[in-house]
């Protein structure tokens, strides 16, 4: 009987635990329409996600938040005396204060911060907080508007640093993080790649060797850390390209290398000196480049030496292409002016030129850069051309010692100076009035009879090249047929 009872149990106990497996394999799989899985990523996909965590981590707390107040005297109007009888406090009505924020990198820990320019010019408070919620008031160390560059400095000690990286062995497609206060958002982190190094003739800066970056950068970035993914910083965020005032994926910063060699001298000295060698340079078009026969791209054309200086000196002469500076190719006029101007003052560096063809090699010191002059026009009867070519369209006249005088050019400078220019031969070719022509195809102009001579050569459909000097400033200028 006992054991009839156990084998009934037995058998039931059995035939409920078939049924539920049973349902638990048919019947859940007709009441869920999908099958449920957990997706496994690959392995280098969640690796380099952890590491770009791990570079964000290490990185915040050396970003810091800026925010800057400075005065802004308004314009007053004409009747501002009769309303000051009126206006019991009339400063109030003068000036205005306005803020400005900014971010900024630690980058030594007794409290060193690098950040841009613009952010702390002429303020008047400056203040800065750090990742751990801790306020600073900031004085200005010194500041480089060349590069829009400054150095502020806090009282405090063992800081979180940023390894700072070498720009120059940046390439483009790498993957780098933004990290800033865009708007006001407090360590906000945007990625993206280096989308281009070395972009100049941006005009944001003089000496500009920009990294472009897609990494989104706003208003509030500027001042802030690229960063490549060891953490290192290559850049400081600067500028956007943008016809909103939003991120439209095109970003600007300076490159650590050149942020680097500005704030050694801002600390060092307090101010920072460049490299000069007394030569204007021009960029080499596919014009100017056919009329010196050159045959690759690149380099930079000499279009005027110093009486005196250290290019003079060397041998540098007026139509060379300076095609490498110290072993480093010259890509452009950008390139050349960077090399220069970053080269150490009372140095000497090894230049190749091209003249005439040939490859020469000069030694060039290097002197502290000097300044420089504005644009001037004269007034004087015309004196127009008849041919019909190129120059039509152009009045010329000599130069005189008043005309002379009102251009700002040396008592011995020769020429003749264009007067009037028809506004379309103007736009298609660059020149403008007041320009002194001083050379044509090489040959040196010295009146209007030199002038007239020359040009009465050159065909209807001909090209040419000019010497122009521009209230001191001397370029060349490849003019096509129209």
């Amino acid at each position: 009987m006992n054991n009839k009872i156990l084998k009934s149990f037995l058998f039931v106990a059995a035939g409920i635990l078939i049924g539920w497996l049973l349902f638990s394999y048919f019947g859940s799989s007709r009441m869920t329409p999908y099958q449920v899985f957990s997706p496994k990523a690959p392995g280098y996909i969640t690796d380099s996600s952890r590491a770009f965590s791990e570079t964000v981590r290490a990185v915040s707390p050396a970003v810091v938040n800026i925010s800057s107040t400075k005065t802004i005297r308004k314009q007053m109007n004409p009747f501002d005396d009769f309303f000051d009888f009126l206006a019991p406090f009339p400063d109030s009505r003068s000036k205005r204060r306005e803020q400005s924020l900014g971010s900024g990198v630690i980058v030594s820990a007794d409290g060193y911060i690098v950040t841009n320019n613009h952010v702390v010019e002429k303020s008047d408070d400056i203040k800065v907080t750090l990742f751990d919620k801790r306020s600073f008031r900031a004085k200005v160390i010194g500041s480089d508007p060349k590069t829009d560059i400054a150095v502020v400095k806090i009282n405090a000690k063992d800081l979180p640093v940023i390894p700072v990286g070498d720009s120059d062995r940046l390439q483009v497609g790498e993957f780098v993080l933004a990290i800033g206060n865009p708007f006001g958002l407090n360590h906000t982190v945007t990625m993206g790649i280096i989308s281009a190094v070395g972009r100049a003739d941006v005009g944001i800066a003089d000496y500009e060797d920009f990294i472009q970056t897609d990494a989104a950068i706003n208003p509030g970035n500027s001042g802030g850390p690229l960063v490549n993914v060891k953490g290192e910083l290559i850049g400081i965020n600067t500028a956007i390209f943008s016809k909103t005032g939003g991120y439209q994926g095109i970003g600007f910063s300076v490159p650590s290398n050149m942020v680097k060699l500005v704030m050694e001298q801002l600390l060092k000295e307090g101010k920072v000196t460049r490299g000069w060698i007394g030569v204007a340079i021009q960029e080499l078009t596919p014009e100017l480049g056919q009329k010196f026969g050159l045959k690759n791209g690149g380099g930079a054309l000499v279009s005027d030496v110093v009486k005196g200086g250290p290019a003079h000196k060397a041998g540098l002469m007026r139509g060379d292409i300076i095609i490498n500076l110290n072993g480093k190719k010259i890509k452009d006029v950008a390139t050349l002016r960077n090399a220069v101007s970053q080269t150490r003052i009372g140095s000497s560096v090894n230049m190749t030129i091209l003249r005439a063809d040939r490859e020469m090699n000069l030694t060039v010191s290097i002197m502290e850069l000097p300044a420089d002059a504005e644009d001037a026009v004269p007034s004087s009867p015309p004196s127009i051309n008849s041919f019909e070519n190129i120059f039509a369209g152009m009045a010329v006249m000599d130069l005189n010692p008043a005309v002379r005088k009102q251009l700002g050019l040396d008592k011995d400078e020769k020429g003749v100076v264009i007067l009037r220019i028809d506004p379309a031969l103007s736009e298609e070719t660059g020149l403008r009035k007041g320009d002194v022509i001083q050379e044509i195809d090489k040959q040196k102009i010295d009146n209007i009879n030199d002038f007239n001579k020359v040009i009465s050569r050159i065909k209807p459909n001909d090209s040419a090249l000019l010497f122009v000097n521009r209230s001191g400033r001397k370029f060349y200028l490849a003019l096509e047929p129209r």
